[in-house]
């Protein structure tokens, strides 16, 4: 098993259109069961008023398969946080 700092410097693909979503900038955890739940990843990388860019947040469910260089997601980007 890698450690979150190794899975955070892979590069996440989405497999269904191709595109590289960038690396993981955060991961939500569920602390009582001792395991992660998502992995965010940035938006579009357009700024908002505030000066944030939205971020990206993939289930663990969608992650398909974790290799040495990069993540494989099955995402539809509808799920996205400012």
């Amino acid at each position: 098993m890698d450690k979150s700092s190794d899975i955070r410097q892979k590069e996440v693909v989405n497999v269904l259109d191709g595109k590289r979503l960038g690396p993981i900038v955060d991961m939500e955890f569920d602390l009582e069961a001792g395991r992660i739940t998502a992995i965010i990843v940035p938006g579009n990388n357009k700024f908002n008023v505030f000066g944030k860019s939205k971020e990206y947040i993939i289930p663990w469910e969608k992650i398909k398969k974790i290799g040495q260089d990069v993540i494989l997601v099955e995402f539809n980007e509808g799920i996205e946080r400012q």
